[in-house]
């Protein structure tokens, strides 16, 4: 009892975390830097991970290096050059008596160049690679060294980053925030008692941090990469159990509240279903009749429609959408990105307007004269359906009666951002339902534990007569064949992707790759109109290049991952897929996803660097074997690679950061039992966990 007491207690009065202004270096633009990051207090710092570790332990013999090796090397400048060759580059040769290596930079400043002369003695660090003579270092991170400056005493920790805050920054701030929290604990709760811990995890929270930001050179590499380590489990267990809690309370909580019945009368349901050039499959006749049950009843629908790419879902969400306006109401339809709204206003358009439905828009790139309109009409109730992005939960947007909520991908909306919108329809004291759709495709078990506070309804069953896409591996060796292949396709009338994944740890060499990809695939297809899209784009210019391509004004777009998720261009046929190896079984999957969607056959290449470990082989094996999202997905559960089925950015309502529910799929019934423990006995530490992990969004859900 006085266990429960003292966890409350410390729970409750703790105001944890402290300010980043309190540590060396951190002025307003390096505070907004951070932001970008998520990072706003020290204890941002602290659950800010890295995503890989480097050993710098030990200085490498430059003759000993060999192509692909991560190692410290250190040396004297030899000489030092700027070329004006395909791309302009400073080269630097350093020499340890052994061998010698060139430093590549692509960019630079004078600074550098003045810096980097003969004579200099050097320690860098960066991966070997081939280069015109000898072996390459690019852009390596460098230190002017003497000859007695030691080595690291732990492993390097890598980190996500954010343009302008490069890696020593990052590391000497958390350096700065675990020194501070060691000689004032106080900075830091643990709210966890030993007792809700599974055994083999029970460390404190500071010794999981720090050894995850500082680990001793003993420590195993492997279990560092993996996530198996027991400091990494020790947080993943605590942010999936904050999860747990925040989505149990949120169900039980929505659970309560009042939705207005819509039975159907099917005067629209019925000439919108005879209007379809096709039949319904029976996975969307069964998910139909779960939808429509809900809607019948006085609590509200939170239901998950999950299906695989090209399953159906949008006409599902069509037919829940008709039966929400046959009773008076309203319905707002939610996609993430401007690129799939418009394509569910393309589609709901197209499918209610012979019924005299009007289906009004709404983005935030929108004329100021048309928003006023729109909002006008929304208010009024004079557009049944309205679709659009984020700027359908804005404040100023107000619905006369808003009935139902259709968002789509949700896992790209925060789950404040879902629930603000659930308060949009709020009126005497009734809240709207809601129909959530991914095509993310989940293994139940773990869809129950991702999806916690939803029903879920899984369309398992794709529509008669859509060709498989016929997937093969290639080896980049035989690129010369492919491009050829692109020729044909593009000049059969066909549109073509060419991704190339974001594999490097720095923004300007990912989007780097991409430029370059694309200025090849120019020089050697003169024909062929070349587009290009990555990340680093701003939103306007992405869209009109995908604008552009679903126009047949571009034939080859070379992308990232970027066009993941949503963009659906039928007249293309054949995707490209770089570096293949190193992208996860589901997000194979889903880009694979954005051929085969017209009538003409489909072929999806996947570009691999050989030699193949086991795992890259076996998804590689796995991609070519099936289509099926769902078997993949189960196949990736059973691989456990770093390829996960969930990636951080597709946890369902939770926007997971530390724990990986493919790969911490063991931890969940100790989870379960956690979390009733923490309502029970701890619910002050219960709500603090949450503040922790869920943030902003655990207001819905407070104890």
């Amino acid at each position: 009892m006085a266990d429960e007491r003292a966890v409350n207690t410390v729970a409750a009065e703790m105001e944890e975390g402290g300010r980043l202004t309190e540590l060396k270096g951190v002025g307003p633009k390096l505070a907004e830097r951070l932001q970008k990051l998520g990072i706003e207090r020290l204890q941002d710092l602290l659950f800010h991970l890295p995503m890989r570790w480097e050993d710098r332990t030990r200085v490498v013999p430059m003759g000993s290096l060999r192509p692909g090796d991560r190692a410290v090397v250190e040396g004297t400048i030899q000489h030092a050059e700027t070329v004006f060759r395909r791309r302009r580059s400073l080269l630097v040769s350093l020499s340890d008596g052994s061998g010698a290596v060139t430093l590549r930079f692509f960019h630079f400043s004078r600074a550098q160049q003045e810096n980097l002369k003969r004579g200099v003695k050097l320690r860098c660090y960066g991966e070997a690679r081939r280069g015109r003579v000898g072996l390459e270092l690019v852009h390596p991170e460098y230190r002017r060294v003497s000859d007695d400056m030691p080595v690291e005493e732990t492993l390097t920790p890598v980190y996500p980053a954010t343009e302008g805050l490069q890696q020593a920054r990052l590391r000497d701030l958390i350096n700065q925030a675990l020194d501070r929290i060691q000689k004032d604990a106080a900075l830091l709760a643990d709210y966890l008692p030993p007792a809700t811990l599974p055994e083999a995890l029970r460390m404190d929270l500071f010794g999981a941090l720090d050894t995850l930001h500082r680990p001793p050179p003993s420590v195993a590499m492997e279990a560092l990469m993996e996530g198996s380590h027991p400091a990494r489990r020790r947080l993943a267990f605590e942010e999936l159990l904050a999860h747990r809690l925040s989505l149990r309370l949120a169900r039980a909580r929505f659970r309560e509240d009042l939705a207005r019945p819509l039975p159907g009368d099917d005067r629209l349901v019925r000439p919108f279903l005879e209007s379809l050039a096709f039949s319904l499959t029976g996975a969307q006749q069964r998910v139909r009749e779960e939808v429509f049950r809900d809607l019948e009843g006085e609590a509200p629908m939170l239901r998950l429609v999950q299906g695989d790419v090209g399953s159906g879902k949008t006409v599902i969400a069509v037919l829940a959408a008709l039966r929400a306006v046959e009773a008076g109401g309203q319905v707002a339809v939610m996609a993430p990105t401007e690129i799939l709204a418009e394509q569910h206003l393309g589609n709901f358009t197209e499918w209610l307007k012979p019924l005299g439905i009007r289906v009004g828009w709404l983005s935030g790139k929108q004329a100021s004269a048309d928003r006023r309109w729109t909002l006008k009409a929304i208010a009024h109730g004079e557009l049944p359906v309205v679709v659009g992005t984020h700027a359908l939960f804005q404040e100023q947007v107000r619905f006369r009666d808003l009935a139902l909520a259709v968002v789509d991908e949700q896992h790209r909306f925060g789950v404040h951002q879902r629930l603000a919108l659930r308060e949009k329809g709020e009126g005497e004291g009734r809240r709207p339902h809601q129909l959530i759709m991914t095509a993310t495709p989940i293994p139940r078990t773990l869809a129950m534990t991702a999806y916690a506070d939803l029903d879920v309804s899984v369309i398992d069953e794709l529509p008669p007569g859509r060709e498989p896409v016929k997937t093969v591996a290639l080896s980049e060796t035989r690129r010369s064949e492919v491009v050829a292949r692109v020729a044909e396709a593009c000049g059969a009338g066909r549109q073509v992707y060419w991704v190339c994944p974001l594999v490097e740890e720095s923004d300007v060499l990912q989007c780097q790759a991409a430029e370059d990809s694309a200025r090849v695939l120019a020089e050697a297809l003169p024909d062929i109109s070349v587009g290009l899209i990555h990340g680093r784009m701003k939103a306007e210019d992405k869209e009109s290049v995908m604008a552009r391509f679903k126009a047949g004004e571009i034939q080859l777009l070379v992308a990232t991952t970027v066009i993941e998720v949503g963009v659906n261009v039928p007249n293309a046929s054949l995707m490209i897929i770089e570096n293949a190896e190193r992208l996860g079984l589901s997000q194979l999957h889903q880009l694979r996803g954005r051929v085969g969607r017209g009538s003409t056959a489909s072929s999806c290449v996947l570009l691999y660097r050989g030699p193949l470990n086991e795992i890259a082989r076996a998804r590689l094996q796995i991609m070519r074997e099936t289509n099926d999202g769902f078997q993949i997905a189960r196949r990736d559960l059973e691989l456990r690679g770093p390829g996960e089925v969930l990636g951080t950015r597709q946890t369902g309502a939770a926007d997971l950061r530390i724990a990986d529910l493919m790969r911490d799929n063991d931890l969940l019934p100790e989870v379960a039992k956690a979390a009733e423990a923490m309502l029970q006995k701890y619910p002050e530490a219960a709500e603090a966990l949450m503040r922790r992990w869920v943030g902003e969004s655990s207001r819905y859900v407070s104890v």
